[in-house]
């Protein structure tokens, strides 16, 4: 199995007294098969996983891998503090017919290399689902080294590495020294800029934060290189959506993007506290950028 292209991150919907919104994922999820998403992150960063409790994410687990059964493969966010806790949600994820999971080094807790080794180790062999790991060092504050997950990427279930690092040379290790179908995606981070490198040394795509709003595009720009027409029309592309993708991270994620999922006209809430509700000429400047850019037009509910 290879995970290609767009998988957004999507944002996690919250009603108007800020409990989970499970029908909304719903509209999201149509959404994206409507605009070309290749599939869906569930409660990652983006999701504010960390800000859901368990029975919580268990019930978005459940009800997601329902309503998305048959339509498009979702991968949800299982990395909990504690090891018997992941576990527990993803064998929950497995029981009730999910796509896969994603698995983070568990966050403030900074284990060692060797600790995080069998952290996913344990949890890839409690499940037979597909199984992605996702190195963000600056959310968790611990590094997966390119040696580590070329080891990782040859436990059988896990398919797949999401990087978000500032070092290409830490991406084009792995690309050299793991199997042609282990996938490797990056994020749209512009402060570290790896989408093009990372298609250009042979990645699979992006697992992005852009693709909730502007969903087409993203797709077209993750596609995996097949010539060069491909970087051509890629590098592009990038620099038009450039400007979005600085506006998406002018604060931390995901306040700027809930807000443009707003805009778009879902009722998604604003991120639980104490992450802030994006306002004031932030919002007004993204307000007119995506009018001015057509996109608000394009993508309106």
């Amino acid at each position: 199995m290879r995970i290609e292209g767009s998988w957004p991150a999507i944002v996690t919907p919250y009603d108007k007294n800020g409990d989970v919104h499970l029908d909304t994922f719903n509209q999201l999820i149509d959404f994206h098969i409507a605009h070309q998403s290749s599939g869906l992150l569930v409660m990652g960063s983006t999701g504010e996983s960390t800000q859901l409790s368990l029975s919580e994410r268990k019930d978005i687990i459940s009800h997601v891998s329902d309503y998305s059964r048959s339509k498009m493969p979702i991968l949800f966010g299982c990395t909990c503090s504690t090891l018997s806790d992941t576990i527990s949600l993803a064998t929950h994820a497995e029981e009730v017919g999910s796509f896969g999971i994603v698995l983070i080094v568990p966050p403030y807790i900074k284990p060692p290399q060797e600790a995080v080794f069998e952290f996913f180790k344990q949890v890839a062999e409690s499940v037979d689902l597909p199984i992605a790991i996702y190195n963000n060092p600056t959310r968790v504050g611990v590094n997966i080294p390119p040696e580590l997950m070329v080891s990782l990427s040859k436990i059988e279930n896990i398919i797949a590495d999401k990087e978000a690092i500032p070092n290409v040379s830490q991406i084009q290790e792995i690309q050299n020294n793991t199997a042609d179908d282990f996938s490797i995606l990056c994020c749209d981070y512009p402060g570290y800029s790896l989408i093009l490198p990372t298609l250009a040394l042979g990645g699979s795509g992006t697992a992005n934060v852009a693709g909730n709003i502007i969903p087409e595009e993203m797709a077209q720009l993750s596609k995996p290189w097949g010539d060069k027409n491909d970087a051509i029309e890629a590098k592009k592309l990038y620099f038009e959506i450039l400007p979005i993708l600085k506006l998406l991270y002018s604060v931390s994620n995901p306040v700027p993007v809930k807000a443009a999922v707003n805009l778009l006209g879902f009722d998604v809430g604003n991120p639980r506290p104490p992450l802030p509700t994006f306002s004031g000429n932030k919002l007004t400047e993204l307000t007119t950028l995506l009018k001015n850019t057509g996109y608000l037009d394009k993508y309106s509910q």
